[in-house]
């Protein structure tokens, strides 16, 4: 299979073809892709050569900046192709419509959401904090069984677009989107959960004593955050301790690491049971 480096040997010296970052994500039909200042000049030659390997391709953006504020989005810029950054993501069994700059998504998560799905039992009442386009509501509903899942977003941009997303998908029946900080909409839902998913990985900690008040004994709790290897316990830490400032005991199932974000640093999740 013909790489990157090989499409650009020829086009690039030595010193540019180093610092080509080879990887990159794609999202539907958009390519994201990081440029180092080096290769500036010739970014619109990378962009091409990444359509010319990926078909099915039409837009290639570069990232601008990281992601920022409480909506946690991300500036980027298209190098080449259409004029848009709008498109239609399919992982898992479902369509995810989403626009790149506007919402919060990562491709990199889709195996850790079906990770989570395959653990949801029949009938469970589940519910998703900060749900974004609602990726991990769309997946769970569709690939396991549960009585309802509930979606909870505060960015109205992304809000919309899961609505549209479950229209999309079909799957009204199974679940609820509410627009708000989860804070504010959690206590007002009156409701206990077999299941919570807390996919905030930086701040999700701020957040843990609104999902304990909310899932029923037994129940289980997905807490996110990002981790160095040696911070591991810490995070455990986080759980154990929010767990008895609420006075609930809790049983830690497991530690996944779902992605590296930078060396020996990682998107980590805890399973833990609320006994």
């Amino acid at each position: 299979m013909t790489s990157l480096k090989q499409v650009l040997k020829n086009k690039l010296t030595k010193k540019e073809l180093a610092a080509l970052v080879t990887s990159y994500d794609v999202v539907g039909d958009i390519a994201i892709i990081e440029i180092p200042s080096i290769l500036k000049p010739k970014e619109k030659l990378v962009a091409e050569a990444i359509m010319q390997l990926n078909k099915h391709i039409r837009v290639v953006c570069k990232k601008v900046g990281i992601h920022r504020g409480i909506y946690r989005r991300q500036k980027l810029k298209i190098i080449t192709g259409e004029r848009r950054k709008t498109t239609i993501h399919r992982e898992n069994k479902v369509l995810i419509k989403l626009h790149l700059e506007k919402v919060y998504f990562s491709p990199r998560l889709s195996t850790e959401r079906l990770r989570i799905a395959k653990q949801v039992k029949p009938k469970e009442t589940v519910l998703v904090m900060f749900s974004g386009v609602a990726p991990y509501c769309l997946v769970i509903a569709k690939n396991a069984s549960p009585k309802v899942v509930y979606g909870i977003e505060i960015n109205p941009v992304a809000h919309r677009f899961a609505e549209e997303n479950v229209k999309l998908n079909k799957l009204e029946e199974k679940i609820r989107l509410y627009l708000g900080d989860v804070r504010i909409v959690v206590p007002m839902l009156k409701k206990k959960f077999d299941r919570i998913v807390m996919p905030l990985p930086l701040g999700g900690e701020n957040f843990l004593d609104t999902a304990l008040s909310a899932i029923k004994k037994g129940g289980i709790i997905h807490f996110y955050d990002f981790k160095d290897v040696t911070g591991f316990e810490i995070a455990k830490e986080k759980v154990l301790k929010a767990c008895k400032k609420a006075r609930k005991k809790c049983k830690i199932l497991r530690l996944v690491k779902c992605g590296q974000i930078a060396p020996r640093t990682y998107r980590i999740c805890i399973d833990f049971k609320v006994c």
